[in-house]
């Protein structure tokens, strides 16, 4: 199967019809294509990035004129076509002694694995070895057709966990997170889904000539049994979004059957790949575009991109996936700043955007969740931006502190001696933070929707958060103590617990400030 070339993509028409695309085929005009239907989630997130990284390596717009005239239009099919298709010869799935897509250029041996393990979750080499396989079970998948096997390769390799000595990590880390903008509108097409999230080649250089510097496959693996990285300066920009830190080849194959996870019948499906460790391995400053980072102030740590969070994603981390965080150092991604920056203009009056987010949360080898989450997103002129970025920081570090103190004040009031008790609080925090987000995006929007030249936001909106903050406090602190059985059933621990609450809120030097400017005559005790 050609990847550029073959119908493999799995989609749904404008009018709720099925069908199986090639790439090229997002820019048809009749019927147009509105959404991938993977068999997956991650699958889903995998198949869209594939296709934003092939725009991006082949049909990026010269500049933002550009860029609009084929968001407004999409480009003729006869084009976009040609475009990809200069590159169909990187992107054969299956081949003997040439470039395989996402596949060792030459691994004549390895360990032979079952096609599940290309499955983020299976379990691994040890859990099986050992018999600890009790929650997600070996031999589920047994066999894949291409498209799924296509799918699973990408996924793989584009988040790539530890994976055991020499069992390379993705470009991003293992288990990065993704975020990509979408427009809120209804009858939007999936080729106005991508074309948002790819950028000028004013601000990302393209690639004149394509090799192993743009996709690895096509030349010998940087192997790194002796030490060897791969930094930036080695390759083209474009290769960040076709990293390739596992060797892998698809080897053993079925005829006639139905793939395991799509249910498809296919001439023949892949059982088996061969692996070996000592891939390429990334270091240095690394930032994919479409994903945030973390950047030290000091600039001596190299970047750290986002990972799924344990718990979810939540409106804590709102400020670093669509502006900055200036208190950690957390920046949207490339994309997302371009968006800010002028690219949503375009959307302004059009039904606006969201942010999705998306990506495992991984405890090394292990994945624990998949995680997927939408965000508001605003464009703003600069210095509104500056303004929502001071208020959103003072609703969320209020947030934070009021969290700390419940949590402290919950655990005070379980245990006799709570600084001794072990355990897992973070079900108090994913409740609060749960209960307050409704409310931290009414608010955000109010503020978003400000004249650039408020000096502060309206005292309404302070006085609402602190009333926010206190209830759901109190609310969920009576629920954790008073509806449940604490060790002891010690009431009077649990009225102490709760009357140090309050104390420490109504103390807390943060929470003073909101309260001051919530209430700006009165004098705050």
């Amino acid at each position: 199967m050609n990847l550029i070339t073959d119908d493999w993509i799995p989609v749904i028409r404008q009018n709720g019809q099925l069908d199986t695309i090639t790439p090229w085929q997002i820019a048809e005009v009749d019927n147009p294509v509105v959404e991938i239907v993977a068999p997956r989630p991650d699958f889903q997130g995998a198949l869209y990035q594939l296709l934003i990284g092939l725009l991006q390596t082949c049909f990026a717009p010269e500049d933002e004129d550009q860029w609009l005239g084929y968001w407004e239009e999409m480009p003729e099919l006869k084009e976009l076509q040609a475009s990809l298709e200069k590159v169909a010869f990187a992107f054969e799935l299956d081949t003997v002694g040439s470039p395989a897509f996402l596949q060792d250029f030459d691994l004549p041996d390895g360990e032979t694995k079952s096609i599940s393990a290309l499955l983020i979750e299976a379990p691994g080499g040890k859990t099986l070895k050992d018999n600890l396989d009790h929650f997600i079970k070996r031999d589920r998948v047994n066999k894949l057709c291409p498209s799924c096997a296509a799918t699973a390769l990408f996924t793989l390799q584009t988040n790539a966990p530890s994976g055991g000595v020499g069992h390379r990590v993705g470009l991003r880390g293992g288990g990065p997170l993704t975020t990509l903008i979408v427009p809120k509108s209804l009858k939007s097409t999936l080729w106005q889904k991508l074309w948002l999230n790819v950028i000028n080649q004013e601000e990302l250089e393209s690639a004149e000539k394509i090799d192993s510097s743009v996709f690895p496959w096509l030349g010998k693996t940087r192997i790194s049994d002796k030490g060897k990285i791969t930094s930036p300066s080695d390759v083209h920009p474009i290769h960040a979004y076709w990293g390739m830190p596992r060797r892998i080849r698809l080897t053993k194959k079925i005829e006639n059957s139905e793939c395991d996870l799509c249910g498809k019948h296919y001439k023949f499906l892949y059982q088996a790949y061969r692996t070996k460790n000592y891939g390429t391995n990334y270091e240095g400053a690394w930032v994919h575009p479409l994903t945030p980072y973390r950047f030290d102030s000091k600039k001596v740590k190299p970047p750290l991109s986002f990972k799924g969070q344990q718990g979810g994603l939540g409106y804590r981390h709102w400020l670093g996936l669509t502006l900055q965080d200036n208190d950690n150092g957390d920046k949207a991604s490339q994309t997302v700043q371009f968006y800010n920056q002028g690219r949503g203009k375009c959307l302004r009056d059009k039904g606006a955007a969201s942010l999705w987010c998306f990506g495992y949360d991984m405890d090394n080898m292990k994945a624990r969740c998949w995680y997927e989450s939408k965000f508001p997103i605003y464009y703003l002129s600069e210095m509104q931006r500056n303004n929502l970025t001071d208020w959103a920081t003072e609703l969320i570090n209020t947030a934070k502190e009021t969290v700390k103190i419940l949590r402290e004040e919950v655990k005070s009031a379980w245990f006799n001696r709570p600084k001794d008790a072990k355990g897992d609080m973070t079900q108090i925090d994913a409740q609060f933070w749960q209960a307050t987000e409704t409310d931290f995006y009414r608010l955000l929007e109010q503020l978003a929707i400000l004249p650039e030249d408020t000096r502060m936001a309206p005292s309404e909106i302070y006085e609402s958060w602190h009333d926010t903050l206190r209830k759901q406090m109190v609310l969920i602190f009576e629920t954790a103590t008073l509806a449940s059985t604490p060790e002891d059933m010690n009431l009077k621990r649990i009225v102490s617990a709760q009357k140090s609450l309050r104390i420490k809120f109504y103390g807390n030097k943060t929470i003073k400030a909101l309260k001051t400017k919530a209430n700006p005559e009165e004098v705050v005790g």
